[in-house]
């Protein structure tokens, strides 16, 4: 029987400890940051915080004590907002060993160093601990609802460890829950990050009530330079062809339950930012965190991304959407493979 640590229990926290405590083959410590989260679990088997309305199996147990969470892990999977990564790696990197399997289920990117969520966690161990640790990346299309209730569901687990990627797959696959292995970690991160900024585009055109014309030619061009700058970085073409890549930006470009996109249907009819996110009662829409770190890294390799930069000129400098979606639709003719052949 293994034992998994989950950091963080938000929505998809949850929902995967869900997924790992409903085999009965694993005890799993979830740490939440919020007493609420850890005594509703407690009382009523449910975070009402995040997931209401979902039961957790009896082999999970909340605590806000990382010593409890992390001692004797055999796993530990790292679930908080992508703007916490680094400060919650600088906390418990005094309960990591060597032996540890880390799974970063995060999507986004730093904003001042532009780092990936696995390379923030390798960097923090290495300075601190004097090792590097046997780390992945899970990525794809999953609503955390949808995993939690147990619809069928695929998603790949990214990693140069083979082993590590084999050991994953095993444990975290069940009938509802397909796990694919990869590889290529940069892609898979990068896939999973820059469609939460195309998935606001997407719920822009809906706030507007533009065609279904106009969001599929969104999802086509987004994944465009999703896959240009993946490239530029190291990654593949064919993983953003694939679950982390395509399929996730689908999901979230078209899903209702997709924060991201109901960000982009509230600026679409005109609601400014800063409401839109205190409405959002501390759930996080990371493409909101991630536009402006995907700028800052297409101009540190000289990708163009014409999409992200409107959204960045959106959410950072207040641009009118219809002046973005008109400034889009009228850049100089091109043909459709340009600039795609060799990632550049």
């Amino acid at each position: 029987m293994s034992r998994i640590a989950i950091i963080g229990a938000g929505a998809w926290g949850t929902a995967l400890s869900i997924v790992l405590g409903r085999k009965g083959l694993h005890t799993v410590q979830l740490w939440a940051h919020e007493r609420e989260v850890v005594d509703s679990i407690a009382a009523h088997r449910e975070n009402s915080l995040y997931l209401p309305g979902l039961k957790l199996p009896s082999g999970i147990a909340a605590t806000q004590d990382y010593a409890a969470a992390l001692t004797g892990a055999d796993i530990v999977v790292s679930v908080m907002p992508s703007h916490h990564c680094r400060a919650v790696f600088e906390e418990i990197h005094p309960y990591l060993t060597s032996q540890m399997l880390l799974v970063s289920a995060t999507k986004g990117i730093e904003n001042n160093r532009h780092m990936r969520m696995t390379e923030i966690i390798c960097s923090v161990i290495l300075e601190n601990q004097g090792f590097s640790p046997r780390v992945g990346a899970l990525s794809g299309p999953s609503f955390a609802q949808e995993v939690g209730r147990g619809d069928p569901t695929a998603i790949t687990i990214a990693s140069r460890d083979s082993e590590l990627a084999q050991i994953i797959q095993c444990e975290f696959s069940d009938p509802a829950f397909r796990v694919y292995t990869n590889d290529d970690v940069v892609g898979a991160e990068l896939g999973g990050a820059l469609k939460n900024v195309i998935a606001i585009a997407a719920g822009i055109c809906a706030g507007l009530e533009l065609g279904h014309n106009s969001v599929a030619a969104l999802i086509t061009r987004g994944l465009a330079e999703i896959t240009r700058l993946a490239v530029a970085c190291g990654g593949r073409a064919e993983t953003l062809a694939g679950l982390a890549g395509l399929g996730d930006l689908v999901l979230t470009c078209t899903g209702s339950l997709s924060r991201n996109r109901s960000v982009g249907v509230e600026l679409g009819r005109g609601r400014k930012l800063p409401e839109i996110i205190a409405g959002m009662h501390g759930t996080v829409a990371e493409g909101v965190f991630t536009t402006e770190a995907a700028v800052g890294l297409a101009r540190l390799h000289s990708v163009d991304i014409p999409i992200t930069q409107q959204m960045f000129e959106i959410l950072r400098n207040g641009k009118s959407p219809r002046s973005a979606i008109q400034d889009l639709m009228t850049r100089r003719a091109k043909s459709e493979l340009e600039l795609t052949r060799d990632g550049r």
